[in-house]
């Protein structure tokens, strides 16, 4: 009996030592950090922003400032436009000028702001068997379209297919070289084939096949060690490429979600960022992969610039103003 008593004694002790700790545990209050640590961000954004690692450069940096997780999920432009518009991502950060402005007319953005810049180029083989080296980037996709077309040999080109914001400058091009798009250029023949991946898919399969593509000059030179593929065309004003970031809008959007976007805009746009965009791929790469805002603003169709200096303040769409007439008596 007396082993029994001293037995169950045992069992009570231990049980309660173990349901102390969590006791002590919920009553404690939060650390600073440990109530901030649920927040997050997620980030719709561009696979060139991904591929060239600027944005993984860049999280730490947000995160401990800020004390916000950012999820990222890196797509095509337009598919992660389409992620925005269903309100699955707070923040959008593209470079497709056009499909930004309509995504913001649409009423799904606030406080749109560019941060970063550089230009498209047209890489290929260094033996360039369609000749288009140093053309202006219409005339060499005139050239590759007509030597594609007549079946010169090893003439190819990749696109990226998928409705990204390199895409749409691609089609831009082929626009103002005179081309419909839809019923020229995509039946033109098997010399032109589409990938329907992000850039850095895109480049290696361009580079598989020894073909030519259009990329960002980012993505390119963080690839660049893995490729045959040699820049061949790089000057041109339909070559510019601009990145810009925004809020995402919709009326079932917290306000404190809007707000926590509104951190990482002013985040971008802030000196210190800007220097490290300016700063990043230069040990690497002999240059940086992106021009900040506050090195150069470049000289681009109107609108396609959106601001780069004031603080992302707005948490919904200004009111549209009054009609005029409305306030007139009879």
């Amino acid at each position: 009996m007396l082993i029994t008593a001293l037995f169950a004694l045992l069992l009570l002790a231990g049980c309660t030592s173990t349901s102390s700790a969590p006791s002590q545990n919920a009553t404690a209050a939060p650390t600073a950090a440990a109530a901030g640590s649920n927040q997050s961000l997620v980030i719709a954004t561009t696979t060139s922003l991904y591929d060239t690692g600027l944005l993984t450069y860049l999280q730490p940096k947000f995160e401990e400032q800020y004390n916000t997780k950012l999820l990222i999920t890196s797509q095509g432009t337009g598919k992660a436009i389409e992620i925005a518009k269903r309100g699955d991502a707070d923040v959008l950060l593209v470079h497709s000028p056009s499909q930004e402005l309509a995504f913001m007319k649409d009423g799904y953005g606030l406080n749109r702001r560019s941060f970063a810049s550089n230009y498209f180029e047209i890489v290929g083989p260094e033996n360039d068997p369609a000749g288009i080296a140093n053309m202006t980037p219409e005339k060499a996709f005139t050239t590759l379209i007509t030597r594609g077309s007549n079946s010169t040999p090893n003439v190819y080109f990749v696109s990226r297919g998928d409705g990204s914001g390199t895409h749409s400058a691609e089609k831009n091009i082929w626009s103002k070289a005179g081309y419909n798009y839809t019923n020229t250029v995509e039946k033109s023949g098997s010399w032109y084939l589409e990938a329907g991946q992000g850039m850095g898919a895109t480049l290696q399969m361009a580079n598989e096949k020894g073909a030519y593509t259009l990329t960002d000059e980012g993505t390119y030179l963080a690839y660049k060690s893995n490729l045959t593929l040699v820049p061949l065309v790089n000057r041109g004003n339909s070559l510019l490429n601009i990145y810009s970031v925004m809020a995402v809008y919709n009326d079932k959007q917290p306000v404190e979600k809007i707000q926590m976007a509104n951190n990482f805009i002013n985040f971008l746009i802030s000196n210190q960022t800007q220097a490290d965009i300016g700063n990043f791929g230069v040990a690497q790469y002999g240059k940086s992969l992106f021009i900040p805002m506050s090195v150069s603003v470049p000289n681009a169709t109107a609108g396609w610039v959106g601001d780069y200096t004031t603080l992302a303040t707005a948490v919904s769409p200004a009111p549209a103003a009054a009609a005029t007439t409305a306030a007139a008596s009879p």
